[in-house]
């Protein structure tokens, strides 16, 4: 049966200033075949052309079988090449950093300064606009934010920034397309958001960029490509796309290309619906770059990126009784050089390592992360069970280290040492004694991202009052940093912000009753070879870098 193909025009941004800065591509609207759609009422495929994998055979159709993977799987029963494979990822090629001092040093020194913002800067903010994720692309050329009205923004490095002297991380707008639109499931009687909740990068292979974007029911396959040149003389429709009447045509035409303005599309290719019960809160592109994971409040599938209509469930931890149900899963991730193997964490504080090659169903897991309980009873409180949640879970770009976010510190851990981390930096220890206010206004289920630096070598991740924390791992010097418009001048160098807890406050200080909890940094992404940050602030992007 045949599919219909449905027209979709996707907004792009203007050459004049807009919503998110001046663009640099055309305003003509793009056509999107087969966009639109796709939740949880989705209609398969949304393309069949393999433009992402070179030399991979399309989806298969209903009547034909399915198509072979490239490569075997090999399983292996035991975890004794675990140690050997961490080992390896450390000692491989690391990545080189530009950093503020030449090589990548630690961050505790380094100045920050204001570099851009992006959004407009009323006060008037409209739940859509809200910033819902942040990503850079694998060589930071781009950098894509998705909001809760299911919209993706990507946002390129202006060419002269970067060849400046000092080098500049200026990002100016590539592309804007709708990602998702809101949907009802009618057999669940459910309303579901378009909100994009995650971004994943795919590895660049030809002159397209591909990104994977899910709200809470669907992911979906992006292709953004660029076009300079169109078409004209066709013998059988005009070149505005009206179909020629075959009677009128009395000679053969040979078409011709010509130049264009440039046109950067953005069409789905993959639509990976139906597969998911509860929200989708991870997904996570393997190392391989066939393969990708997700992330649901009790289970993980698998997905290879050309088969839409089928998953593999990994991880399942529904129990048979849902009143047994003690813990969900949070975040998970796969580890970025071994294809075999990918961590996920809980709500109970807790980060398992599983490793494919054990079993089709990992629910043994070869490692648990978790750190002891303590044994001083005075310390337990009714709020300790929810601030232990961990709300994100990074892996190191070598695959040696990862960080954990809970509600009041991040951890450091080390893959060899399950039994505690090894580093441990409180965020805003300051909140302890207002938990049960927090608790109240809901904010203590807010969930915070963090990232890592391009060499490990500092982490980073958000706060409230629009503050965001940057620690370095080698001096263990850290700073509160703050994200405001008052700072928005070009090279503004941005001051260390403190908190005051208590007695007599100073003069640059800010008190903890003072913070706007309405204010927050969920969502922050550090460039993977540079000194630059981007951090999400309600509907603000802050581009921030190294002193000039």
């Amino acid at each position: 049966m045949k599919k219909a193909k449905v027209q979709t025009s996707v907004r792009q941004s203007t050459p004049s200033l807009g919503r998110w800065g001046r663009s640099t591509v055309s305003s003509s609207p793009i056509a999107i075949p087969g966009g639109g759609g796709g939740g949880a009422t989705g209609s398969g495929n949304a393309g069949t052309s393999p433009e992402y994998l070179g030399g991979m055979s399309p989806p298969h159709s209903p009547n034909s079988p399915p198509p072979i993977p490239p490569r075997p799987v090999i399983r292996q029963s035991s975890f004794t090449k675990i140690g050997y494979m961490i080992n390896t990822a450390v000692n491989g090629t690391k990545k080189q950093f530009i950093g503020s001092s030449g090589g990548g040093s630690g961050n505790g020194d380094t100045s920050w300064c204001f570099s851009q913002i992006k959004g407009a800067l009323d006060d008037d903010v409209t739940d859509a606009d809200i910033i819902s994720c942040v990503e850079f692309n694998h060589d930071g050329e781009l950098l894509a934010t998705g909001d809760k009205g299911g919209r993706v923004v990507i946002f390129q490095r202006d060419p002269a920034s970067k060849s400046s002297t000092p080098r500049r991380g200026e990002y100016n707008v590539y592309s804007t397309f709708q990602s998702h639109e809101p949907e009802f499931d009618y057999l669940k009687s459910l309303e579901i958001e378009e909100k994009i909740n995650k971004i994943r990068w795919l590895k660049r292979k030809n002159q397209s960029h591909f990104l994977l974007s899910t709200n809470d029911k669907t992911i979906k396959l992006w292709k953004v490509s660029e076009r300079d040149k169109r078409v004209e003389g066709y013998n059988t429709r005009e070149d505005n796309g009206s179909v020629r009447d075959p009677s009128s045509i009395s000679a053969l035409r040979v078409p011709s290309i010509k130049p264009m303005d440039l046109m950067v599309e953005a069409s789905p290719r993959r639509i990976f619906a139906n597969a998911h019960t509860y929200h989708i809160n991870s997904i996570s592109v393997n190392s391989d770059q066939e393969t990708y994971l997700s992330a649901d409040d009790l289970r993980l599938n698998l997905w290879h990126l050309e088969i839409t209509d089928q998953s593999f469930n990994i991880v399942d931890i529904k129990p048979a009784n849902m009143e047994e149900l003690t813990e969900v899963i949070t975040a998970a991730e796969f580890h970025p050089t071994e294809c075999n193997v990918f961590v996920y964490s809980s709500s109970k504080g807790t980060i398992r390592l599983c490793d494919m090659r054990s079993s089709a169903l990992c629910d043994r897991h070869a490692k648990l992360f978790e750190e002891p309980e303590d044994v001083d009873i005075t310390n337990k409180s009714f709020f300790r069970e929810i601030i232990s949640s961990i709300s994100d879970v990074k892996l190191s770009n070598t695959g040696r280290y990862m960080i954990s976010r809970d509600y009041l510190s991040i951890k450091v851990w080390d893959l060899h040492m399950e039994t505690k981390p090894i580093e441990t930096y409180p965020v805003h220890e300051y909140l302890r004694t207002k938990l049960c206010s927090l608790y109240e206004n809901d904010c203590i289920f807010d969930k915070f991202e963090c990232c890592w630096n391009g060499n490990d070598s500092s982490i980073m991740t958000g706060s409230y009052n629009n503050f965001f924390r940057v620690f370095d791992r080698n001096s263990k010097k850290d700073v509160t940093l703050e994200a405001s418009r008052d700072i928005i001048k070009p090279k503004t160098v941005l001051k260390p912000r403190k908190v005051c807890t208590g007695g007599k406050r100073k003069k640059d200080e800010i008190s903890v009753d003072c913070l706007d909890f309405n204010k927050k940094i969920l969502h922050t992404a550090w460039h993977p070879l540079e000194n630059i940050i981007a951090v999400a602030a309600t509907n603000n992007l802050f581009i921030f870098q190294d002193k000039f």
